[in-house]
């Protein structure tokens, strides 16, 4: 069992964690990228938009589209930080350390896999 599944199933839970899927666009994208180019677009996304104890916009700094990696984010509620307090137990009003910016990069990427081999 891998340690993100509870998570995975409460996410699944949600009517609107659920709704988000990639598009074709977005799928291609990954696999033109690749899965290490991916990580590194997320980790920098992380470290810029989430990671300072006050983000800039916080509940808005996460477009719903655009990136295969902001899909990704809404999906797994690493978005913003209300949602990393919510759904991660990752508090609020301190800046984000490495393991916990591995942590969200390590979500994304579980849920971009996810995606990109559907079991049908």
């Amino acid at each position: 069992m891998n340690t993100l599944d509870p998570l995975f199933a409460r996410l699944a839970r949600s009517t609107f964690r659920s709704r988000f899927q990639l598009g074709p666009k977005e799928r291609q994208y990954c696999w033109d990228k690749g899965a290490d180019m991916i990580d590194s677009h997320a980790a920098d996304f992380i470290a810029h938009r989430l990671a300072p104890a006050q983000p800039v916009n916080d509940g808005k700094q996460t477009p719903m589209r655009g990136h295969p990696v902001f899909i990704a984010q809404h999906a797994t509620a690493t978005c913003c930080r209300g949602c990393l307090a919510k759904w991660h137990q990752i508090p609020q009003g301190q800046a984000l350390d490495a393991n916990q910016q591995a942590y969200i990069v390590s979500v994304i990427h579980h849920w971009l896999v996810l995606q990109m081999n559907p079991k049908h």
